[in-house]
């Protein structure tokens, strides 16, 4: 497969000096490469893609290995720099919003880090950091489903890109989010989550709806706060979630079986 590698490049380096894209054929997991990297001093940006990953991982440890991220469909990438915001929170909200508004009008956001079609999983986001002498260094790794694969063993039914978007390719995708990503990742630096709630209410697809935790807590979900917290309105008041306590998902989903 062929990678607009240079073409990224160009676009980006000019907000990011120093600045690389690295393609591999295969890999454990984008993320862990660039912790990896991290944590022995290197902190220049990177763009890192894999067309196989073994051992991905996604939000609280799961597990996420692919054997279908070859022949396309699966497009895996992790995105690394430098950054200092003032407050964290909600810096997956706001990779989110970037993917989905990159991509297509129909895409929604799941709280806190899911891409999701027709209340099936699309797209995942994991970000992780390391503090490198003075410096804070962000890893920002993206999954998205260019074909759905095989539901088993799946809570969530996933979905695919190329429904909605029947000819796309991993490495156009790649291409068309790349730069839209980086400054949204450096609009969060500088401004932090709040500017965003608007556009994230607009792709909620939790709001309004009956939502269960993981520990146990139901109630009525409002969206989010400046901060990126979902509020849960529950039988005892307004309770604030972050991505830090629990996993979310609604009690019922209507659209949940496969279009």
């Amino acid at each position: 497969m062929i990678w607009p590698a240079e073409a990224i490049w160009e676009a980006v380096s000019p907000l990011l000096p120093g600045f690389t894209v690295e393609v591999l054929p295969e890999i454990d997991s984008t993320n862990t490469e660039l912790m990896r990297r991290a944590h022995a001093g290197q902190i220049e940006p990177v763009l890192l893609v894999a067309e196989r990953q073994t051992a991905g991982r996604g939000r609280l440890g799961r597990d996420w290995s692919s054997e279908t991220l070859t022949q396309g469909r699966t497009l895996t990438f992790s995105l690394g720099l430098p950054l200092a915001p003032a407050d964290w929170s909600g810096l997956s909200l706001a990779v989110g919003l970037s993917v989905v508004q990159s991509l297509h009008p129909q895409l929604r956001l799941k709280w806190p880090n899911d891409v999701w079609l027709h209340d099936r999983k699309l797209a995942g986001i994991l970000i992780e950091t390391a503090s490198v002498g003075q410096t804070r260094y962000v890893v920002i790794g993206v999954g998205i489903n260019m074909v759905a694969p095989d539901a088993t063993g799946l809570r969530t039914l996933p979905a695919g890109l190329r429904e909605v978007l029947p000819q796309v390719r991993a490495p156009d995708v790649l291409e068309h989010l790349m730069l839209p990503l980086v400054q949204a990742v450096q609009r969060f630096g500088m401004l932090g989550f709040a500017p965003l709630v608007g556009a994230f209410a607009a792709r909620d697809v939790l709001q309004g709806r009956e939502v269960v935790c993981s520990d146990g807590l139901t109630g009525m979900a409002r969206g989010v706060d400046a901060s990126g917290a979902l509020l849960v309105h529950t039988a005892s008041g307004v309770r604030k979630i972050t991505s830090a306590e629990v996993s979310v998902r609604p009690v019922s989903l209507g659209d949940d079986q496969p279009q």
